[in-house]
């Protein structure tokens, strides 16, 4: 067998080997779009050097030759639409299908014309050449990409000018005379080697951004309230301190705001947990909608939300509370009597040099013990300096 045999027969082996790869990787939902299409790319690669192997053993091998090339357009047309439908980019329908067509009835128009032709070797190169600029030019306007994606993108580009560089090979190593000796020949070695190492190269780094993506799903899942959406009480005290300690450093205020839903046990012994859940729900809503991009909100207890207001000193969070108060307790409740209205106590601390998470939350805590004690439904500041027996605030604090 020749070195370029040796090399389809790897192509083969790990065009398998990633449609195997991708088909394990479709069966998470995140991502399972964009890798069903891609495996499949991977499995049209395994049909396609399938049918190259059938090329030497026929005595005229024009309809093999077409096979060959047909299921290869397909295949890369396939993974260029996978690669745009990972990154939510709009799939160039129609220009694919156009191209895919031109270049069908184009490989058999070119059948005939000398193999050493570098007319020959660049039309059959084209379509290539065009379907995988037409994906890298969707990429390339597609938002929020991070380094890997850029990457990919260079990448992609990359593997669109190897094309162009075919018919230069052609020229100056020869392709074969004929079809069944191009496996032989110094230009299939140079081709398929090339083509090995962007398959490797891209396959590769595509399966490694799809899983980081998986991670980063999980991540958010771990640290996300599943009723709300909004961070759970480990996601809010992952992200507190990095900020706090950034602020503190540079001299900008910072305020926590603790929100604690008034008399919820009674709500949900009137209303049931589902009447209860409907009431964290709207107030999340209320949350949601007032904070700011930088904020940083969560659910960290059961009718309990805090959320860290960065840039804001003390009143500017009590405005912030006041807000969200007024706000709440006019509001009617989808699914529960409309002349029904529930109420929510707020505490809010200031960052000082010094804080901590523990530090802040003790403080803000105190202040909502306050509101509590005010009669619930409003917003209580805690003062510059806090007792420091303020940790037994859980079982001071009266019945919510």
């Amino acid at each position: 067998m020749s070195a370029a045999g040796y090399i389809l027969a790897i192509n083969l082996l790990v065009a398998g080997l990633f449609a195997g790869v991708f088909g394990w990787i479709s069966l998470f939902a995140k991502v399972r779009v964009p890798a069903r299409w891609i495996c499949a790319s991977f499995l049209l690669g395994m049909a396609n050097f399938g049918v190259e192997w059938l090329v030497s053993a026929v005595e005229d091998p024009r309809f093999v030759v077409f096979a060959a090339f047909a299921v290869s357009i397909v295949g890369m047309t396939v993974f260029n639409i996978g690669i745009l439908r990972k990154y939510a980019v709009a799939v160039p329908w129609r220009v694919l299908a156009f191209l895919v067509a031109v270049s069908l009835p184009l490989n058999l128009a070119i059948y005939d014309m000398p193999r050493t032709s570098f007319v020959r070797v660049l039309l059959y190169q084209l379509p290539y050449f065009a379907i995988q600029t037409v994906a890298v030019w969707q990429l390339i306007r597609a938002p929020g990409k991070r380094a890997l994606d850029h990457v990919l993108t260079w990448l992609l580009a990359a593997g669109a000018l190897h094309f162009l560089s075919k018919p230069f090979l052609a020229v100056m190593f020869g392709p074969g005379d004929r079809p069944q000796s191009y496996v032989d020949s110094i230009y299939a070695l140079i081709s398929q080697s090339m083509g090995s190492v962007l398959i490797v190269a891209t396959g590769l780094l595509v399966a490694l951004i799809l899983v980081r993506d998986l991670l980063a799903e999980a991540t958010a899942r771990s640290e996300t309230d599943p009723l709300t959406g909004l961070f759970n009480r480990r996601g809010f005290e992952d992200r507190v301190p990095q900020i706090t300690r950034g602020l503190a450093e540079t001299g900008m205020p910072a305020a926590l705001v603790i929100c604690d839903l008034d008399h919820f046990k009674a709500v949900n012994d009137g209303y049931g947990h589902a009447g209860g859940d409907l009431v964290i729900l709207a107030f999340a809503e209320h949350l949601r909608a007032a904070a700011m991009e930088n904020h940083i909100a969560g659910r960290i207890g059961g009718e309990e939300f805090a959320i860290l207001l960065p840039g804001s000193d003390a009143m500017s969070a009590r405005l912030f509370a006041e807000g969200i108060r007024s706000a709440f307790a006019e509001a009617e409740i989808e699914g529960l009597p409309e002349d029904e209205r529930f109420t929510a106590s707020f505490g809010v601390a200031e960052l000082r040099q010094a804080d901590t998470l523990s530090d802040m939350l003790r403080r803000a805590d105190l202040a909502l013990y306050e509101a509590k004690n005010s009669g619930r439904n409003c917003v209580r500041v805690a003062p510059v300096m806090a007792a420091s027996n303020a940790g037994e605030r859980r079982l001071r604090r009266t019945a919510s």
